[in-house]
């Protein structure tokens, strides 16, 4: 199992020493390192940034908001950093949820997964570049015709004036609902999980030979597939202090990300058996007591999707993931922590 480092989003400005950091990291021999965006940081320009002081690490988006970017630009992007870097991009992609999607960007949130696979097609072709791009699907079209409201009808049909430096650049797309992960193994290159749990690796592992059912012959072998989760690693010599540190964590996305009635992030924690917890911790939150909301978070549940603790007991407890269909972890913790999970 491969181990590579999410920086996560950005609060009010960039981490400091990220780079110093990174450049230990690949000396270390950790895989790759991701990035995430919101409505602050865009997941790009850090990697751009931050692989031009690197050799070795993957550079990977952890995710890339498919509302943010049409999918041609977000296949530029994706040339661009591929050729920047030597080949070491991966593309990771999502479709957030409808907070973000229609209050930041203000585009309608219906049928993502009919969406999902209309974009990752598009973006495969331009990279590709095998013949100028066109498109005729239910959510975007390529070139428009004149028949579009405002269009003047001379749209013409393109491929990128770059050569890729490959003409596949590896695709992973973020999911947690069911429908979701099945869709990744079918149509993807790799599987992002959120709240990756080694309690539930049998259900994952369903989904994905659904999916994988359902692939096409022409995409890669599933077992070339990718599965990446986000894992907080937090060590300390008591395992409650360690814990609290990343209370306030689960308790942000279980009761602020996303609306009540569609929080994806929630409904993954509902399905390893928290669903009365979590539904305190997001009424807690939805409040304003997030505090409150932290410490309704059990131990039992953040050593479910986290680890915490000594430093044997967080190397012990990391051969449960090593377990699973996981093969990449990403860390998500401060450098004594990540030292620690190195060995």
């Amino acid at each position: 199992m491969r181990i590579g480092i999410q920086t996560g989003y950005w609060s009010r400005k960039p981490p400091a020493g990220i780079v110093e950091a990174l450049q230990q990291a690949e000396a270390a021999g950790l895989d790759s390192v991701w990035t995430a965006e919101a409505y602050g940081s865009d997941a790009f320009t850090p990697l751009a940034w931050w692989g031009s002081h690197t050799s070795r690490l993957r550079l990977g988006t952890g995710i890339a908001q498919m509302a943010a970017r049409t999918p041609t630009a977000t296949a530029m992007q994706a040339i661009t950093l591929d050729h920047l870097s030597g080949g070491r991009f991966v593309l990771g992609l999502g479709a957030s949820g409808p907070q973000v999607v229609e209050g930041w960007y203000g585009q309608p949130y219906k049928r993502p997964l009919a969406r999902t696979r209309e974009y990752v097609d598009i973006v495969r072709e331009v990279i590709a570049r095998e013949r100028p791009v066109t498109y005729d699907g239910e959510f975007f079209t390529l070139p428009v015709g004149e028949e579009t409201p405002g269009a003047t009808g001379l749209g013409k049909a393109l491929k990128p004036t770059v050569h890729p430096l490959r003409s596949e650049i590896p695709i992973l797309l973020a999911a947690q609902g069911p429908k979701n992960v099945a869709l990744a193994a079918e149509i993807a290159d790799g599987w992002m999980a959120g709240f990756y749990a080694p309690s539930a690796d049998a259900e994952h592992r369903e989904l994905l030979e659904a999916g994988f059912a359902r692939r096409a012959e022409e995409r890669s072998r599933p077992e070339d597939f990718e599965v990446a989760a986000t894992i907080p690693v937090v060590v300390r010599d008591d395992v409650e202090a360690a814990a609290d540190l990343v209370r306030p964590h689960i308790a942000l996305y279980a009761g602020g990300m996303g609306a009540k009635g569609a929080n994806f992030h929630k409904a993954s924690l509902d399905r390893l058996g928290y669903g009365e917890v979590t539904d305190e911790v997001q009424r807690l939150y939805l409040e304003g007591r997030k505090e409150d909301a932290a410490r309704a978070v059990p131990t039992e549940m953040v050593e479910e999707v986290a680890l915490v603790g000594p430093p044997a007991k967080v190397r012990a407890d990391l051969a449960r993931w090593e377990q699973t269909a996981l093969t990449t972890l990403l860390v998500q913790g401060d450098p004594a922590s990540v030292a620690v999970l190195l060995g």
